[in-house]
């Protein structure tokens, strides 16, 4: 069992050690061997670690290069594949944002809910399967569904997707580039998020 405290904790190793980070929460380390080994992350596209909102890298470069390293993916800072760093990255990150931290898609339930799980499925450190594979299935499940907004920017096709709000307004959203998943997060208000999307362009970080 992990807690937000192990997280910070192993965060507040990783700009100077990012083997030693990865190393003291296990199951991450696992399941970094087993999604690579399953070819999971190219089901994924690519995103920037530096976030739209605050302008500046949510994670420091050590720990960007040791991830992809593990993960056996190439990258070049500041842009790397989207699953390994939106899903593993994002739960090292201590950086605020407007939103909160971003690891709080995965250790509060709203997310999970909202695609119609239950609570605890997006648990990183518990279930028969790693977290990449369980966000991988809800994401395309998400993206599958027929209202979604299709764009094309720059010649990329691009697609987000929403799903069925809860009672208390909560949506899943799921964004994916040229088919390639970037990223998944809750929404508080869709109608709010449709009405402020303005043109095409490429989102939430994706490169």
């Amino acid at each position: 069992m992990t807690s937000p405290a192990a997280l910070d904790a192993a965060a507040a190793l990783a700009a100077e050690t990012p083997s030693a980070a990865i190393d003291a929460l296990p199951w991450l380390a696992a399941s970094l061997i087993d999604d690579a080994a399953a070819g999971r992350f190219a089901a994924w596209g690519r995103s920037t670690i530096v976030d739209e909102n605050v302008g500046q890298a949510v994670l420091p470069r050590a720990l960007f290069d040791e991830l992809h390293a593990r993960a056996g993916l190439d990258a070049s800072w500041p842009v790397g594949n989207a699953g390994l760093l939106h899903v593993y990255g994002y739960l090292l990150s201590t950086t605020p944002t407007p939103y909160g931290l971003k690891r709080e898609r995965w250790l509060a339930d709203d997310l999970a809910l909202a695609c119609g799980l239950s609570r605890g499925a997006f648990s990183p450190w518990t279930g028969a399967d790693t977290l990449l594979s369980r966000v991988t299935a809800a994401a395309a499940s998400l993206l599958s569904r027929p209202d979604t907004i299709d764009e094309a920017v720059e010649g990329l096709s691009t697609r987000i997707a929403l799903g069925d709000p809860l009672p208390d307004g909560t949506t899943a959203l799921a964004y994916a580039v040229d088919g390639l998943i970037v990223t998944m997060f809750p929404v508080a208000d869709a109608a709010a998020l449709r009405s402020g999307l303005g043109g095409p362009r490429l989102r939430w970080n994706a490169a």
